[in-house]
């Protein structure tokens, strides 16, 4: 059995495996997509082939759209050749259920694929789906890191600055990239579009726009483009960026799932690792439960995706159902145990969830510190979201998600999953930022990390992060076992706005962070001694 066009076209083989096949002419929908495009996506790795391709599928198996959507891939090229390529743009959804069962389904949505670089020949192509008027959307899953256009001491990093100096031909930053794009839709009549972030971070579309608004500004003062593009780009009746909130979790793919394929006479399911670390497979693991909450905001018009389960909604709820998740219900959780994992050796989330101090931590992180400053944003109810998440998802002991993989980019993450509650503690009237213990002791255990020795003092490999030579450049005059070397060597990290988006000396809680970490330093087993001493576990 061949995960290809032709290679589906045996059904019954198929079905008899427990396979859901698409109900629709994947050929015929290509075809017509390729004409008269409406969706197209950059990032085209896991989360995109997990989730997002899920929701035009379920929408072409019940006959309410006849237009697939197209992969745009900006960053690592190599999964278009060997992922997409040789498996005709299908992909395989391997749900993995809490009771150990899998819900196995061909995804053939995606119905073309595209390396944007101006160099390959696909970006003449990428420029005329950017002038069609039939494009209602461009979306994006290209990780938080890709909105930042500066580095850590607020200069533009070089690929933007080359951007802005030479000008919209040949961009190489995704941001410049896609303003370009935006160029030629608006040269080709001002069409409508919407660009939908849905990275998993606080106003993703807000930031989206401030990111695409400063490329062209900046063009604009070199005379590369005129004033009425500017024009088009803030008119939100012609150009939109809607707000979203997503959750759904996308591990990295499973030997143990690639295993299971293999088994059911599915062949070449190989996990591969790119030149640039990204590791995927011709299949997607991903746990069952997802949300998508949406501003709807899309002047172009948009696919019926309520009838996928996709909550549409007003600027305001997107914002309360976002802040609930990313700042509060479970990616603060997320990067908890990512930090505390690396730490004790853990290999899965689920694995962390049996450790009774890891578990109270993040209820204490959760319910405790969260809750209090959550606002209800009556789409979900945040308190009955926390319990799945940590009742549920997280103890999955089927969803092979490692405290590594989670771990990567923390310092692009701190300012959201922490930094907003601690600033609401600060506004609020009736809580005091001095009360938080246990934020203050992940922040803490996150410097530990960044050590790069475990608990037990043995080295250990840290997960990739824009920030880490910076970071490290402070961290490694530290020493295991030392407390009196910890010095001033934090005070650099704990008071940039930019890392936690306050000063945690002005808060009121540097020193306290400094007093745990001294303890997290003490020596090996210090880590387990501190999170019992202050989890009570």
């Amino acid at each position: 059995m061949l995960l290809t066009r032709e290679g589906i076209k045996d059904v019954e083989k198929w079905r008899s495996r427990g396979i859901k096949l698409p109900n629709y002419n994947v050929e015929e929908i290509s075809r017509k997509t390729k004409e008269n495009p409406i969706w197209l996506h950059f990032g085209a790795g896991n989360i995109f082939r997990g989730f997002i391709a899920l929701l035009p599928q379920n929408l072409l198996n019940k006959g309410l759209i006849d237009k697939g959507i197209i992969a745009v891939e900006s960053y690592d090229y190599e999964i278009i050749d060997r992922i997409y390529e040789p498996y005709d743009n299908l992909s395989m959804l391997v749900v993995l259920n809490i009771d150990g069962s899998l819900e196995i389904e061909v995804i053939g949505s995606i119905s073309d694929k595209i390396i944007a670089d101006p160099s390959h020949n696909d970006w003449e192509r990428l420029k005329n789906i950017f002038s069609n008027p039939s494009l209602q959307i461009a979306s994006f899953t290209i990780t938080e890191k890709a909105y930042n256009l500066k580095d850590f001491s607020g200069e533009y990093i070089k690929d933007v600055q080359e951007d802005i100096e030479e000008g919209l031909d040949k961009p190489r930053h995704i941001i410049s990239k896609v303003t370009s794009l935006l160029y030629e839709r608006y040269k080709a009549g001002e069409h409508p579009i919407a660009l939908l972030s849905l990275d998993n971070f606080s106003g993703n579309g807000e930031r989206l726009k401030s990111a695409v608004k400063t490329i062209a500004e900046e063009w604009e003062k070199k005379g590369f483009v005129e004033e009425g593009f500017l024009n088009y780009l803030t008119d939100s009746t012609k150009v939109s960026f809607p707000l979203s909130m997503i959750d759904k979790i996308v591990p990295r793919p499973s030997e143990d799932v690639k295993k299971k394929l293999e088994d059911l006479g599915i062949e070449k399911m190989d996990i591969i690792k790119t030149s640039k670390n990204t590791v995927i497979a011709p299949f997607v693991n991903a746990e069952k439960i997802h949300y998508l909450v949406v501003e709807d905001k899309f002047p172009n018009g948009r696919p019926p995706l309520e009838e996928a389960g996709v909550i549409f909604t007003d600027k305001e709820t997107v914002e309360k159902v976002e802040r609930m998740k990313v700042t509060t219900c479970l990616n603060p959780l997320h990067t908890t145990l990512a930090i505390f994992g690396c730490l004790l050796n853990y290999n899965t989330i689920a694995d962390e969830m049996k450790d009774p101090c890891l578990k109270k931590l993040v209820e204490k992180v959760g319910y405790d510190e969260g809750l209090p400053v959550v606002v209800h944003p009556g789409v979900l109810d945040p308190e009955e979201f926390l319990r799945e998440v940590i009742e549920v998802r997280f103890p999955n002991p089927y969803m092979p998600d490692t405290p590594q993989r989670i771990a990567t980019d923390t310092s692009q993450k701190m300012a959201i999953r922490f930094g907003e509650t601690i600033k609401s503690y600060r506004e609020r009237p009736d809580l005091k930022v001095t009360d938080l213990k246990y934020i203050p002791l992940v922040i803490a255990g996150w410097l530990r990390y960044l050590m790069a020795l475990d608990d037990e003092g043995n080295p250990m490999t840290l997960s990739p992060d824009p920030l880490l030579e910076d970071l490290r450049s402070h961290i490694s005059n530290i020493r295991l076992g030392d407390v009196n070397s910890v010095q001033d060597n934090l005070k650099p990290i704990l008071s940039n706005v930019n890392i936690f988006g306050v000063d945690l000396y002005e808060v009121g809680l540097g020193e306290r962070i400094e007093s745990y970490f001294k303890e997290f330093i003490e020596g090996p087993g210090a880590v387990r001694r501190v999170l019992k001493k202050y989890v009570e576990c």
